[in-house]
């Protein structure tokens, strides 16, 4: 098969074949561009390959293309950043080269090798094959150079390892993430001797960095059906070594009679209609979407450490929300994850997760709206987003008539908000004014009033306004036995 054509339609390509021609080197693109070119996805990270040094190639490119390019002596690679036809290209250059590897670490020792040895040191099938880049000698330009038969693989949807499993598994542990991460992304199936060596191998992963696994697994988490790849990972054995907390989840225990959903296909069905809900306009924060996903996966987190058997009601799982809460800090920081906002997102999110479906009644108060209004603040959005996807069931006409009741209680959260402004709610009366008016240091009396005020604005009593809430105020502090040393003025307001 050959790619000439579709290869002349970006010129960066011609660029990089007429330098390796002029140095008299043979140069190949290989891997993910290849792949995903076989496969019609879009993609812009380009890989070369070349029988001599990558260095040289890179800068004799970046000559052409007047743009720098970063060394990187110690590894033998290049790379170059350029705008070409439209896109933005990010090229890595390396010399052709063999690897081994000792049994306690994933770091190989590198050789300078043959096209060949390039590619038997590829993870999988799909990313084995190359594309030559010559115009002169070699295969010729745009011929594929694919010796485990990626493309039938492509074909047939399968994910396979080019030389044995359990070699390619031990060698680099991660290829066992990065086997069911593409499996996810693609909807691709894992080969049967591939998978048994992940089964067999899956103590292997203890030796990968916990960065290293947290990225591939976000990768998995961002695909189009991501419980594919969680059920992939727990049938593998990866998932009880790295994220034993969600495979507490699974199973499911039965008294009298009794029983209660299986939380881990639960929390999994919940994650895919997460990735796969309807978008809104309030809903369009790609940087979000990661996080939105993780709430997903750890919202029912701590009903293993909550559930109790009731002979009346069954099973519960009080607090569970509250509980999972105080977990997504700990979970985060093994995780290597973020312990920032997008923590506190996470964290918001998995104590909430219960409280629109507690709105969701005929008669709702406008004193509970507002208090959730006024917990969500800015994150409301993902936080229906999440409830909305909570709602689990075989019964289908079940689902639709949560979800239309979902729909009323967003109304009404939208009528709220457009009356009261509550989303990024303050008080008007701050713990200062207190001190100030009744002549109080910092002291309990100061926090109770202070609560009482901003209970009964989110109550509807008052409104969070200093005509209507500073009145209140001193009524309250006289029932406290306070008299107001200096009262506001006209002037002072």
């Amino acid at each position: 098969m050959n790619f000439s054509d579709t290869l002349h339609k970006n010129s960066v390509f011609d660029i990089i074949a007429r330098q390796a021609d002029a140095l008299g080197v043979q140069a190949y693109v290989i891997g993910g561009f290849v792949r995903d070119l076989v496969l019609k996805r879009p993609s812009s990270d380009i890989d070369v390959v070349c029988l001599g040094s990558g260095i040289a190639l890179a800068e004799a490119v970046g000559k052409v293309l007047q743009t720098n390019v970063a060394v990187f002596a110690n590894f033998g690679t290049a790379m170059l950043r350029t705008h070409q036809d439209g896109m933005d290209w990010e090229v890595e250059f390396v010399g052709a080269r063999k690897e081994s590897y000792r049994s306690d670490s994933r770091k190989p020792i590198v050789e300078d090798g043959t096209l060949e040895d390039d590619q038997n040191r590829r993870d999988f099938t799909i990313n084995a094959m190359g594309i030559s880049l010559n115009h002169t000698g070699g295969p010729g330009f745009g011929e594929l150079i694919d010796p485990f038969d990626g493309l039938k693989d492509i074909k047939r949807k399968i994910i396979r390892t080019p030389l044995n499993p359990d070699i390619t598994f031990s060698d680099d542990p991660l290829r066992m993430m990065r086997a069911i991460r593409f499996a996810s992304q693609l909807g691709f199936d894992i080969e049967p001797d591939t998978f048994d060596a992940i089964v067999r191998m899956n103590e292997r992963i203890t030796i990968v960095s916990r960065e290293r696994i947290t990225d591939e697994l976000n990768k998995i988490i961002l695909s189009p059906t991501p419980s594919y790849g969680f059920k992939l990972l727990y049938h593998a054995g990866l998932l009880d070594r790295i994220f034993p907390e969600l495979v507490a989840l699974k199973g499911v225990e039965t008294i009298e009679g009794k029983g209660h959903k299986d939380n881990f296909y639960h929390t999994l069905q919940v994650l895919d209609n997460v990735a796969n809900r309807k978008r809104s306009t309030a809903d369009t924060n790609p940087d979000q979407e990661l996080w939105l996903r993780w709430a997903a996966l750890l919202h029912d987190i701590a009903k293993p450490a909550t559930k109790r058997f009731d002979a009346k009601v069954g099973w519960t799982f009080h607090g569970h929300e509250d509980l999972g809460a105080r977990w997504v800090p700990g979970i985060f920081r093994t995780m290597k994850l973020p312990l920032n906002e997008h923590m506190r997102y996470v964290q918001k999110l998995v104590r909430l997760h219960l409280r629109p479906i507690a709105l969701v009644k005929e008669q709702i108060t406008d004193s509970a709206l507002r208090r959730l209004l006024v917990e969500a603040g800015d994150d409301l959005e993902g936080l229906m987003n999440l409830c909305r996807a909570d709602i689990t069931s075989k019964n289908y006409e079940k689902v639709q008539k949560h979800l239309r009741n979902f729909d009323k209680v967003e109304q009404k959260l939208h009528d709220l908000e457009e009356r009261d402004k509550l989303r990024n709610f303050q008080p008007v009366i701050t713990g200062e004014l207190i001190m100030e008016t009744f002549g109080l240091p910092p002291s309990k009396e100061v926090g109770v009033l202070k609560s009482i005020v901003r209970e009964a604005i989110l109550d509807g009593i008052v409104a969070n306004t200093l005509d209507a809430a500073y009145p209140f105020l001193l009524e309250e502090g006289r029932k406290h036995g306070l008299t107001p040393v200096k009262e506001l003025t006209s002037s002072n307001e």
